[in-house]
């Protein structure tokens, strides 16, 4: 399907004019819903993207789209419904396996969470937000060696990934390494990264003991 707008309005309103001539089209109702994220318009966002599932039931990345916009309103069991029927969708989709093990993780269920995400990265095992979440809940769990194997596995895909070099540096600090930990955690914040001001001050405390 070619587009022959040059900027994002034009792009809208091309599939706003798609839309007019083929208003069951669910995969044109998805690409003017990411249009409109795009545009911050969320309002108009939601309402395409419900209308791409309900014109194409089996458009998975529709769902997870939705479970984000759940997600932004503080909506936890929204983004979880909506990802469990993407799943359901498309089984062999990694991201709401991903978004699924993120929300329980978030509610301090970290058996449910890891099982999902094991199954997001297996799905996908260069999936690097999954494998980075999924090494906070083998750190949640007690399983540092897992949380520091999860955290690399992750930066040898995309080393500027900060939330797996927060991790890192929480596992050198149970470590008792706070030199290490405070490399880890300033190239954290090189991407832009902000780590929880209780773990700032204890890698400051732990520095200032050595």
């Amino acid at each position: 399907m070619d587009y022959t707008a040059n900027t994002p309005d034009e792009f809208i309103d091309e599939l706003k004019k798609r839309l007019s001539a083929n208003p069951g089209c669910g995969v044109s109702h998805y690409n003017l819903g990411s249009a409109y994220v795009a545009k911050g318009r969320l309002i108009e966002a939601e309402a395409e993207f419900l209308q791409a599932v309900e014109c194409s039931p089996n458009l998975a990345e529709g769902y997870v789209q939705l479970g984000g916009l759940a997600l932004n309103k503080g909506d936890l069991d929204g983004c979880l419904e909506w990802n469990e029927k993407a799943c359901r969708a498309r089984p062999l989709f990694a991201v709401p396996f991903g978004n699924i093990g993120f929300v329980h993780l978030q509610r301090g269920d970290v058996a449910k969470a890891e099982k999902s995400l094991r199954r997001a990265v297996k799905i996908d095992p260069k999936y690097v937000q999954a494998l980075g979440t999924l090494a906070s809940a083998m750190f949640m769990k007690g399983d540092v060696a897992a949380a520091e194997h999860f955290s690399v596995k992750a930066l040898e895909i995309e080393p500027m990934f900060g939330p797996a070099l927060n991790n890192l540096a929480l596992v050198a600090m149970e470590q008792n390494d706070f030199v290490k930990a405070k490399e880890f955690m300033d190239r954290a914040r090189e991407t832009g990264f902000e780590p929880h001001p209780g773990m700032v001050r204890e890698i400051e405390d732990g520095l200032a003991k050595a």
